[in-house]
């Protein structure tokens, strides 16, 4: 195909490029921004209560059933619960990356519904809840006042009724909880004494209200009548004030005497639960977490739920404000400025090199154009196949500079051969160039793509990574090649010009003496390089030994570099749970968590601290835990430059000070274990929020051991205790942890079963008896303000202080009232405040965290190692969360770059018409790969996600630099020129636009690799890769596939001879004429032409 209608119709050529742009543009407006692409698996929770009840009852009578009915659910891969001393019961059911959340909802919901039967009554008029949602915060927002004029009830309750529907109707809007349990309930506080008197138990409460607390529809008049009107009938419904329920009767006899609920109970608008309590900056609060729906966009919806703020901000009561303490795109925004930044200052020393080597302003605003057209264009691809803008994609695009650029330097360097041969007519010179490097762009570009495209098809979490990464490569790269065919030769023709003779005489500027400077060393370099390849040549055991050492190199580097998933990052929130002694009281809990609040408020990085009494984040609820929300000041606030360093060597920080930033996230956490290190009796936990939202509330490692015996929870306990000692023992583990304890002081409860019957009574009526004085009754509901609340019975909090009370409380028995401690026996024991199962197992949740220059893979492979030595037979352990998806990527990412390779070696074999030539290519790419793991190793990087998408883009370009130097010297060997100087002079032919492009690579991404600032650490894992492999692949290269494809050629000549053209070219002629003595050339009265 002739390419040079494009450039005889240069409007045609660039109009393309304008289409190019101007849709890539549209992309650009229409895409979603996000952090990473959509990877998180849908999630499915289904949770309940059942009120006073313990976490062993919870498991047995909830749980239980309904795992049962949900197991094996279609698309299921795994299946957590929890079971509370607070009643609550939760399970979680993950499904495969990709599942339809919507069909996972149903799918789970149907078997649940299977399960309602074996449930009890009390969890079956509560209700069970399923919901999708992603266990990934969005917006973590605060209700609170700066003087603390509102209590924690009003702020939950404004919340509840003005705030959280109003963000519920956002679009992609999960759930919005909080975990504040301050809803308003109608309480009815039961004396025992005076229900004693009247012998009454908790039960007629109940039934009284069950009577009296009703809607009901009692009709109307005249209705199928010929009368003029119909009159409806109303009754007043359900009770709304205290008064109101004050005033049920509970028995009433023949002599008028009434005995109303006020006469045996305080009744009172409060709380539905007492056991959580939250402060922000030490003043009252409630908080909210906005949570996203899987396949919603993440940016969207912090936008929209922040504009909603502001807008409910104007309603609020006077002194009431919001605050923000998590905002998943301040950190996405920041890192992606900061990616734009260095995409420019990339951009600006890419044509800086090219310029040094093509020495024409000219020629180098052809690829200054080139590259913006391919890397726009990109964006309407990647709106096309639903993809985002994200820190891949952009980093995909950065890496694709050097390949575009490449595109855009070889139809340069082509036209300005055919100019320096002579040429009058540069589009005489651009449509002769094209004839005979189109053929080259467009099997290149196959290759290319050949490279990216097979990583789109690798399924689960990192597949997600790698489709993103690959795509956009595969895209901008045949954009390139567009580019490369039409608009590069369009402006070759339009701006380059003829040489032109009788610019000798003109005097030199101070670039020109530059240039002439720099032609002169080139051509010194070039000369002592056409010298080191043919002795490589000479001597074919040199690029033999090479091979070998660099594909042993590569093993070796492969398996000891550290691997992760993605590197963390300073996001600007920490959090931070607590853990007091097993059964301390809420109000001891309350005075530790307020000293570390005050410790927190010493820091002067922390902006805000929202402190949760009663609840974990990892643990669950109970009134000896605590969780802290800790928002960094903004990033701008928190720069900290050379100055700052210098300043705090003289300021108590000595040399060190040099080397840290007390001002990052990971500093900050150092800080918060120093301070919090002379608290006595309460266990610390600070960590980040996780780089990838959607797994898990930690970033360290999550994992659960569990127990496939069925044995004794302090047996299992034990065993978890052994084998986290050994654990915390390796020094790839920071350290290791469990909130899990079995030993909360507990009652074990007897009820004498026959000494009841004596006395006409039953277990049944004393454990409900029970439960309405000290669990606590759900008995009706009521409402006000539009929503629907419960109403509580319970007995004082006097009466139920400790094991003395149960001798006030009373049952009704055949002789009248009796003490329940008549036939109840207490005895103490200790058990678990909840209990957790994975897969079905009773399980122990643990989390770790990996030391200090060791990374997430490094622990993952400790966890494995201990785990085979010291867990009894038995007993098991599976991974959850980020760790599980890491723990599965690690497994595909040798399959991958094996795919890549074959791919490659395929499509070369096909274009070569031979299975051996395209060795020399796949052999020389151990080099440059081994170059990036080095780099990874020396600048103390991880092989994660970025590091391998490095990987991914070398194995392209290095391919394309051996692909060249085969194609240039193979042309050379079918024109009859020996297979040596066919290999010297087409790896010398290549070596300036190799340089050129390897250089303009690494140069542009030296701010990559040097990185600061938000997003640094994956940033300079990127750079250091790429900066590595470029370098070191590149020298390894030149030299190299000369060699290699001498031998291989030799080799493929032997088994199919090569036929060679009969025509003369002059051009051979030329470059041989170098080889000839100058003695023979004087004698045949020709002068040699120098290169």
């Amino acid at each position: 195909m002739s390419f040079s209608r494009f450039i005889k119709r240069p409007v045609l050529s660039t109009v393309i490029s304008i289409f190019f742009v101007l849709l890539g543009t549209i992309g650009l407006v229409s895409l979603p921004i996000e952090q990473y692409p959509d990877i998180a698996p849908p999630t499915i929770m289904v949770s309940t209560s059942y009120t006073g009840a313990d976490a062993q009852t919870v498991l047995n009578s909830v749980i239980t059933p309904l795992e049962e009915s949900i197991n094996g659910v279609e698309n299921m891969t795994y299946m957590t619960s929890t079971a509370t001393n607070s009643g609550m019961a939760m399970i979680t059911v993950y499904f495969k990356q990709g599942a339809d959340p919507d069909m996972a909802a149903v799918n789970v919901q149907n078997r649940v519904s299977q399960a309602q039967a074996l449930l009890p009554a009390e969890v079956t008029r509560v209700g069970v809840t399923v919901s999708k949602r992603q266990t990934s915060n969005v917006i973590m927002y605060s209700l609170t006042t700066d003087d603390g004029r509102y209590d924690g009830k009003f702020l939950t309750n404004y919340n509840n009724i003005n705030i959280v529907p109003m963000l519920k109707r956002i679009n992609g809007v999960g759930d919005v909880q909080s975990p504040s349990t301050s809803d308003y309930s109608m309480r009815i506080w039961l004396d025992p004494a005076k229900m004693k008197t009247y012998g009454l138990v908790p039960s007629d409460i109940s039934a009284a209200l069950a009577e009296q607390n009703i809607e009901a529809a009692p009709g109307s008049f005249g209705e199928n009548s010929d009368m003029s009107y119909e009159y409806v009938m109303r009754y007043k419904g359900r009770l709304k004030t205290p008064e109101e329920y004050g005033n049920i009767v509970i028995k009433s006899d023949l002599n008028g005497q009434t005995l109303h609920l006020r006469d045996v109970a305080r009744v009172e608008q409060g709380q539905l639960m007492y056991n959580v309590f939250l402060k922000n900056n030490s003043k009252p609060a409630v908080m909210g977490m906005v949570q996203q729906i899987a396949g919603s966009n993440a940016t969207e919806i912090a936008t929209d739920v922040k504009a909603a703020l502001a807008e409910a901000q104007k309603s609020m009561p006077p002194g009431m404000k919001y605050t923000i303490e998590q905002d998943v795109t301040e950190f996405l925004f920041a890192s992606i400025h900061e990616v734009v930044r260095t995409l420019i200052i990339t951009l600006l020393l890419v044509f800086f090199v090219v310029y040094i080597f093509l020495q024409d302003f000219r020629s180098t605003l052809i690829p200054m154009i080139a590259v913006p057209v391919a890397l726009i264009g990109t964006f309407l691809f990647l709106w096309i196949f639903g993809f985002s803008i994200n820190l891949l994609t952009l980093s995909a695009l950065l890496l694709a500079i050097a390949i575009v650029v490449d595109d855009a330097i070889v139809v340069v360097e082509a036209v300005h051969a055919k100019l320096d041969q002579g040429y009058k007519s540069a589009q005489t010179a651009a449509i002769d160039a094209m004839n005979e490097i189109s053929g080259a762009i467009i099997s290149i570009t196959l290759v290319m793509s050949a490279v990216f495209v097979p990583v789109s098809f690798i399924g689960g979490t990192s597949g997600t990574f790698y489709r993103e990464f690959g795509v956009t490569m595969a895209v901008s790269i045949v954009i390139s090649a567009v580019n490369a065919l039409t608009l590069s030769p369009a402006l070759c023709a339009a701006f380059l010009k003829p040489k032109n003779g009788e610019e000798g005489g003109k005097k030199k500027s101070f670039i020109d003496r530059f240039h002439d400077g720099f032609n002169v060393q080139y051509e010194k370099v070039q000369n002592k390089y056409r010298k080191g390849v043919e002795k490589i040549i000479n001597r074919p055991v040199i690029p033999a030994l090479a091979v070998i050492i660099g594909i042993i190199g590569l093993a070796v580097l492969m398996s000891t570099t550290r691997t992760g998933l993605v590197p963390d990052e300073d996001t600007g929130t920490l959090f931070a749970t607590m853990s007091t002694p097993p059964g301390t009281s809420q109000e001891e809990t309350q005075k530790v968590a307020d000293k570390v609040d005050a410790m927190l408020a010493s820091n002067p990085y922390i902006e805000r601290r929202e402190q949760i009494v009663g609840y974990n984040f990892i643990a669950g609820q109970g009134s000896d835990q605590a969780t802290f929300i800790i928002k960094l000041k903004p990033f701008a606030e928190r720069e900290y430059g050379l100055w700052d360093r210098i300043k705090s060597v003289f300021t108590g920080a000595g040399i060190a000070g040099l080397f840290v930033d007390p001002t990052t996230s990971t500093s900050v956490l150092g800080m918060i274990y120093k301070q919090t290190s002379t608290l006595k009796g309460a266990q610390i936990l600070a960590f980040a929020p996780p780089m990838v939202p959607g797994f898990s509330v930690t970033n360290g490692l999550t994992f659960s051991l569990q127990d496939k015996t069925g044995g004794d929870l302090n047996k299992f306990f034990q065993v978890a205790q052994d084998y986290l000692k050994a654990l915390n023992a390796r020094p790839e583990i920071a350290n290791a942890m469990t909130s899990y304890n079995p030993n909360y002081p507990q009652y074990m409860v007897d009820v004498d079963v026959a000494k009841a019957k004596q006395a006409g009574t039953s277990p049944a009526a004393i454990l409900g008896a029970m439960q309405g004085y000290y669990g606590g009754l759900y008995a009706s509901n009521y409402n006000a303000y539009g929503k629907l609340y419960r109403v509580m019975i319970q007995g004082y909090v006097e009466s139920r202080m400790n094991e003395n009370g149960l001798n006030n409380i009373y049952v009704r028995t055949s002789n009248g009232m009796s003490p329940v401690g008549e036939f109840v026996t207490l005895r103490r024991v200790y058990g678990p405040s909840n209990i957790a199962r994975f897969n079905l197992f009773t399980s122990i949740t643990v989390n770790a965290s990996a030391a200090d220059g060791y990374s997430s893979g490094d622990a993952i492979k400790a966890v494995q190692e201990v785990a085979d030595k010291t867990l009894p037979t038995g007993y098991g352990y599976e991974f959850s969360g980020l760790t599980r998806s890491e723990q599965e990527s690690s497994n595909s990412t040798a399959l991958i770059f094996v795919l890549c390779m074959v791919f490659v070696y395929l499509i070369l074999s096909a274009q070569y018409e031979s299975y051996l030539l395209p060795l020399a290519v796949i052999f020389s790419l151990p080099f440059g790969l081994a170059g990036a793991f080095l780099f990874t190793d020396l600048f103390g990087h991880s092989n994660d996600i970025y590091m391998q998408i490095s990987l991914i883009m070398l194995i392209g370009l290095l391919s394309k630099n051996a692909i060249l130097i085969v194609q240039y010297a193979l042309e050379r060997r079918q024109t009859g020129m020996a297979i040596k100087y066919a290999a010297i002079l087409g790896s010398a032919a290549r070596l300036r636009a190799i340089l050129m492009t390897s250089l303009a690579m690494i140069i542009g991404l030296l701010p990559l690799m040097f990185a600061s600032g938000v997003g640094r650490n994956g940033n300079q894992t990127l750079g250091a890769a790429a900066v590595g492999g470029m370098l070191i692949g590149t020298f390894c290269q030149i030299f190299i596939v000369p060699a290699l494809y001498a031998f291989f050629q030799h080799l493929q000549e032997k088994i199919s001879p090569l036929k060679f053209d009969d025509e003369e070219n002059k051009n051979v002629e030329r470059e041989l004429e170098q080889y000839i003595p100058k003695k023979i050339l004087e004698a045949k009265g020709i002068h040699q032409n120098k290169d």
